[in-house]
């Protein structure tokens, strides 16, 4: 009996311990944040945070660079994982006939002024003339009065008078016709210099290059694309959101994202997005026959760090809510 005894007390005390323990595990458990991943879609238990997953973007998004104008290609100054600043050359043209352009009407602007600087001194010429034949004229009529010359040299010498002014008059309008001229000129070496300033791409923008699509020698007109360019700036986390959590997301949560499957931290971020309605989950399906009927949210994280992330990369996207 007493050995019966003791192994009954045995018992009791394994199971004691067994359901204490199981008691404490769960008391453990109610105080672990929940993830939206581990709680049931009739779960009636506080989420702390939501998972969707996400696509690493550039904030404006990759967008291609078009040429402005047509020609062969003579050199490429950017090559793909390149980061270029706003103004930066990036191809080079052909552009052997727009310098010959350019040259003539430079040219044409030194005769031009050659030719104002001679018309110039003409004009000074008959001003001079001008006044000689004035003063002949006034001195005729002075004789004329003392009856020391004729009537004749004094009708002379008016007409010399008159005739000197039209002159000046006629070498006044050639004179700003010349410089009106050589203000056209001057316009055409503004387009020629706008011409051959397009013959040489610049970026629009500063960013990197993810790809380079020319090479020299290539003929390329206004729709050839030089390659995919995302701009300077944040990276951005574009995921998607089930809708049975789709109110609770709001800009300005705190985020963070993580390898598919991992733990680790990638990076952390700030919901800066959140889309206005519901949509099919169709962003990140590699299925076309995928015929769930479950809507999403599309949200948009700004990254802290680019650093430790790739463009087109997918990740995991926790979104820290509000209590």
């Amino acid at each position: 009996m007493k050995t019966k005894y003791l192994l009954f007390v045995s018992l009791v005390g394994v199971f004691s311990s067994c359901g204490g323990k199981k008691e404490a595990n769960s008391a453990a458990a109610e105080n672990e944040p929940l993830t939206s991943t581990e709680v049931p879609l009739d779960s009636t238990m506080k989420v702390k945070e939501v998972v969707g997953v996400a696509r690493i973007e550039p904030e404006g998004k990759i967008i291609s660079i078009n040429v402005e104008t047509a020609g062969f290609v003579k050199e490429v100054l950017f090559a793909e994982n390149a980061r270029v600043k706003k103004g930066d050359v990036l191809v080079v043209l052909e552009s052997s006939i727009e310098n010959a352009q350019l040259h003539q009407t430079q040219s044409r602007i030194k005769t031009q002024q050659a030719s104002i600087t001679a018309t110039k001194a003409n004009l000074e010429s008959l001003k001079v003339k001008l006044a000689n034949a004035q003063n002949t004229y006034e001195r005729n009529l002075k004789l004329l009065q003392g009856n020391a010359a004729t009537q004749q040299s004094v009708d002379d010498s008016r007409f010399s008078v008159e005739d000197f002014q039209k002159q000046l008059v006629a070498q006044q309008a050639n004179i700003q016709q010349q410089e009106a001229r050589l203000e056209e000129l001057r316009a055409d070496i503004g387009l020629s210099q706008t011409q051959l300033g397009k013959k040489s791409l610049r970026a629009p923008l500063s960013g990197t290059f993810l790809s380079c699509d020319v090479k020299p020698g290539n003929y390329i007109g206004t729709e050839t694309v030089l390659g995919e360019f995302a701009r300077d700036g944040a990276y951005l986390a574009v995921g998607e959101i089930d809708e049975l959590f789709a109110l609770r997301v709001k800009n300005g949560n705190k985020a963070y994202i993580r390898p598919q499957g991992e733990s680790n931290i990638l990076a952390r971020g700030t919901v800066v997005f959140t889309g206005a309605y519901l949509k099919q989950k169709s962003l990140f399906s590699d299925r076309a026959d995928n015929l769930e009927d479950r809507r999403v949210r599309e949200v948009h994280v700004r990254l802290d760090d680019n650093s430790k992330v790739l463009i087109g990369s997918r990740v995991e996207c926790v979104i820290e809510l509000e209590n």
